[in-house]
C-alpha cells in the first residue's frame, strides 16, 4: 500500500490508503486465507510472510492504516477486545502495579481483578469522580501501568489524557487509553502523551455489529512492544483474515458513520437534557458536561453516540423505560450503525459502581427524530 502523506483522514480510510491490488488492479483489496506462505528457490520467505499467525497481508492492511491515523510507531491486531488487552497487561512483568479507574470496560475490570486474586498484578482502583484520587494511586516508582478511557463507560466522565500523562510519567511508568468510543477520526491519544492506544475493534472501527477484534497502537517501538508483538505470535490471538477484511471493510465508512453517530447523539443529548423525567443526559458534548471542556480539547471532530441517561426514580424506572424502547435494540456492544440500549446494572451485577437508574445508549445512524421519539414514548410510561 502506498499514499500520499497529504491525504486527510477520510480519504485515507474511504481508499483504505489506496489499497489497490496490484496483480489484478481490484480496488477491493484480495482475501489471504494461507496459513502459510511459500519460499523461493533460496528458501527466503518471499514477501516477509512465513505463517499466519505471526501475520498475515489482511492484518497488515489494517495495522498499517491504524498506524497511520493514530500517529504511532506499529500496531498489532487481535482477534479481539480483550485478546489485545490482555497481551498488553501480559507485557509487564509480575507483580506490576496497574491502576485503572472504578468506571470502565466491565470486563476488563474483571479480568484486572482475577489477576490480582491470582497474585500476578498488583490492581489499584481509584474513583475518578473524588478529587485527588488519581493523584493518589499513582505511586512513584513503583506505579507501572495507568490504564484510562478517554470517557469512562458507562458514566462518560472525561479524563484528561495530558494530565493523565504527565502524572504517570513522572512516577516512572506507562500510559494507556482505551479509544474505542473516539476513534482516530476525532481522537489521538498519542497526540497528548499516551504510550499505547487501545481499541475494541468490534464497535466503532467496524462499525457493523459482525466482527470481534482489537488492535493496540504504540508511541514508541521499544522493547515493550516487541514483547506484545511476541505475546500475539506466541499465544495466536489472531484474526481471521475474513474477518480481517470485513474489518477492513467497515473502516472505509468510518468517516461519515462516526459524524452521524455524532450528530444524532447530539440531537438527542440537547433534547432531552432537561427533560422532567431524567436526573441527566450525561454526554460530553453538551457544554453543561462537567468534562466538556477536557472533551473538547481531545476530540476535534465529534464526541461519538455514546451517552446514558440517568432515569429520575432508581432501578425499577429506568428497567421500565428500557423495556418500553421499540427503535434501540437491547443488546450489548456499541458502536454500530444501529442504536442499542443497556440497563448496565442489571449487566454489571451487584458489584457495579454503575448507578441503578442509568441506561447507556449506543446511537446509531438512524433518524435522530425517530430516536427521540421513541425514548420519548418510553419515558411517557413512567
Amino acid at each position: 500500500m502506498s499514499a500520499n502523506d497529504d491525504w486527510s483522514e477520510p480519504t485515507l480510510l474511504a481508499q483504505a490508503m489506496h489499497a489497490i491490488d496490484e496483480t489484478t488492479g481490484a480496488v477491493v483489496p484480495p482475501i489471504y486465507p494461507a496459513t502459510t506462505f511459500a519460499r523461493n528457490e533460496n528458501y527466503d520467505l518471499r514477501n516477509g510472510w512465513l505463517y499466519s499467525r505471526a501475520g498475515n497481508p489482511n492484518y497488515c492492511e489494517i495495522e498499517t492504516l491504524l498506524t497511520t491515523l493514530e500517529g504511532g510507531k506499529g500496531a498489532q491486531l487481535f482477534s479481539s477486545g480483550l485478546a489485545a488487552f490482555a497481551a498488553a497487561i501480559q507485557s509487564f512483568k509480575p507483580g506490576a502495579h496497574i491502576v485503572v479507574p472504578s468506571i470502565m470496560y466491565f470486563a476488563a475490570q474483571v479480568w484486572l481483578k482475577r489477576l490480582t486474586d491470582r497474585g500476578d498484578i498488583h490492581l489499584t482502583i481509584f474513583d475518578p469522580s473524588k478529587e485527588g484520587a488519581l493523584e493518589t494511586a499513582i505511586i512513584p516508582g513503583k506505579t507501572d501501568l495507568l490504564w484510562i478511557e478517554t470517557a469512562l463507560n458507562p458514566t462518560w466522565a472525561v479524563m484528561d489524557i495530558a494530565y493523565c500523562a504527565e502524572l504517570v510519567h513522572k512516577a516512572g511508568g506507562l500510559l494507556a487509553v482505551d479509544s474505542t468510543v473516539t476513534p482516530p477520526v476525532t481522537c489521538k491519544p498519542i497526540k497528548h502523551g499516551a504510550d499505547l492506544v487501545y481499541h475494541s475493534a468490534t464497535k466503532y472501527l467496524n462499525g457493523h455489529s459482525d466482527v470481534l477484534g482489537g488492535i493496540l497502537v504504540c508511541a514508541d517501538d521499544n522493547e515493550q512492544w516487541q514483547d506484545i508483538c511476541a505475546i500475539r505470535t506466541a499465544t495466536g490471538g489472531v484474526m481471521g483474515p475474513f474477518e480481517a477484511w470485513l474489518l477492513l471493510r467497515g473502516m472505509r465508512t468510518l468517516s461519515i458513520r462516526f459524524r452521524e453517530a455524532s450528530d444524532n447523539a447530539m440531537a438527542i443529548a440537547r433534547y432531552f437534557e432537561s427533560h422532567p423525567k431524567l436526573e441527566a443526559v450525561l454526554y460530553p458534548g453538551l457544554n453543561s458536561h462537567p468534562g466538556h471542556d477536557s472533551a473538547a480539547r481531545q476530540c476535534e471532530n465529534g464526541f461519538g453516540g455514546m451517552m446514558s441517561l440517568l432515569v429520575k426514580g432508581g432501578f425499577d424506572e429506568a428497567v421500565t423505560v428500557t423495556k418500553a424502547l421499540k427503535l434501540f435494540v437491547p443488546a450489548t456492544s456499541l458502536g454500530g450503525v444501529e442504536s442499542l440500549v443497556e440497563h448496565r446494572k442489571t449487566i454489571e451485577g451487584d458489584l457495579s459502581d454503575v448507578p441503578a437508574n442509568l441506561i447507556r445508549l449506543s446511537v446509531g445512524i438512524e433518524s435522530a427524530n425517530d430516536l427521540i421519539a421513541d425514548l420519548e414514548q418510553a419515558l411517557n410510561q413512567l
